[in-house]
């Protein structure tokens, strides 16, 4: 090949997406017609994304299929099974998004193959497993970016719970306090999932009339009285009380390993993750909940999740640093007096403009194409280095090498 193919990607909508986020940044008309939520990049079965290749439109999944090692690259066609390891996505959330959670990989193939044997049909509403595959994932804020994730030290639980449910809860409570350990919490969380419906509007009621004079000063107080406005009666409310509240600063990241409880509050941001669709929601949702199923893949250690601020990796570019083998992700900024130069490279890319505009040239600049906010492009392992000229930020999603 002699240049990377551009990408044509699919938008998925949803209640809790925005009219103008997506759109702006594809440059399309504003609002649009349907909330978008997620534009998908990627070769996930659900909405392959389309490459542009001699003229002619190709399903990703099916250029995969027959090419695999020269788009993939060989070692990651070998370790990955011939499929792309990675979901390259935006995620635009104008309402709170459930609590939810991702299996690992065993988890992932058990609660697959339970599914299946239900005679459940991959598209139907009661399902939570799509695909056999664990998710772990990076979300990187392109906006300020609100997010739950983790469980909160259990000495932070009992402060926040003593203040704003201390009679309702008093009896949850006091257990934590006896068992402040991952088994205590567990049957902590359990106990307040499945509170009778007493219990849980004199909860609900009790930690609004606390939240009240606090609305203004205090983030937790903000968002427990927000859920409550979004989903009247779903003790998901409370969640801000035991899981950690972080606010996403543009360029900020967060990674959610699988097992970690989280909930995506408000935002939009960039979102790379292993090539799955596989959600186990515990509420704040209208969609399928599954509590039980949700208990069995929950990891209940304190979870002390940190925020992740990209490091240098050569010119021009910052990469941000995590565990998985899947994926890793990198945010590449050009100007007029600087141009990005690819390094060595033995695996695919996929490339996404957030801002700005410029082109993408062969190393020996002998071949050009231009690109813009929204444009994204796939540059295939076989495909030799690569400039970036302009006046633009770009994220690439990628898979290391091992």
């Amino acid at each position: 090949m002699d240049m990377p193919w551009r990408m044509r990607n699919r938008i998925m909508n949803s209640s809790w997406g925005s009219h103008t986020a997506i759109a702006r940044l594809l440059g399309a008309p504003e609002p649009s017609l349907e909330p978008q939520a997620e534009l998908w990049m990627g070769a996930h079965p659900k909405a392959p994304s389309m490459v542009r290749v001699q003229g002619v439109w190709v399903s990703l999944v099916d250029l995969i299929v027959e090419n695999s090692e020269s788009i993939l690259g060989t070692d990651a066609a070998r370790v990955f099974g011939n499929r792309l390891p990675f979901l390259f996505k935006v995620l635009a959330a104008e309402k709170p998004l459930s609590i939810q959670a991702h299996p690992n990989s065993p988890k992932a193939k058990e609660g697959f193959e339970r599914e299946n044997n239900l005679g459940i049909p991959l598209d139907s509403p009661r399902r939570s497993f799509q695909d056999d595959s664990p998710k772990p994932e990076l979300l990187c804020a392109l906006s300020p970016f609100w997010a739950l994730c983790g469980f909160r030290k259990i000495p932070d639980i009992l402060k926040l719970g003593n203040r704003l449910v201390s009679r309702s809860l008093k009896n949850e409570l006091r257990d934590l306090k006896r068992q402040p350990d991952p088994s205590g919490l567990k049957a902590f969380f359990k106990a307040i999932m499945a509170l009778e419906d007493s219990i849980r509007k004199n909860a609900i009621d009790e930690a609004l009339a606390s939240a009240a004079p606090e609305i203004d000063s205090d983030p937790v107080a903000k968002w427990i009285t927000t859920l409550a406005r979004e989903f009247p009666f779903d003790i998901g409310m409370l969640s801000p009380i035991f899981l950690n509240l972080f606010r996403l600063n543009p360029g900020e990241g967060i990674f959610l390993s699988a097992g970690i409880l989280h909930a995506y509050l408000k935002g939009v941001g960039v979102e790379l993750m292993a090539n799955s669709d596989n959600v186990v929601r515990g509420g704040l949702t209208r969609k399928h909940v599954d509590l039980n199923g949700l208990m069995d893949i929950l990891k209940f250690d304190e979870h002390a999740a940190t925020i992740i601020r990209p490091i240098p990796a050569g010119s021009c570019e910052m990469r941000f640093d995590t565990p998985t083998e899947a994926f890793s992700l990198s945010q590449i900024t050009v100007s007029p007096e600087r141009e990005f130069l690819s390094q060595d490279r033995k695996s695919i890319e996929i490339l996404l403009c957030v801002e700005g505009s410029g082109a993408i040239t062969t190393q020996t600049e002998t071949r050009r194409m231009s690109f813009q906010q929204g444009d994204s492009f796939l540059i295939p392992a076989n495909f030799s280095g690569y400039r970036i000229k302009g006046d633009a930020t770009l994220y690439k999603a990628f898979v290391p090498e091992r």
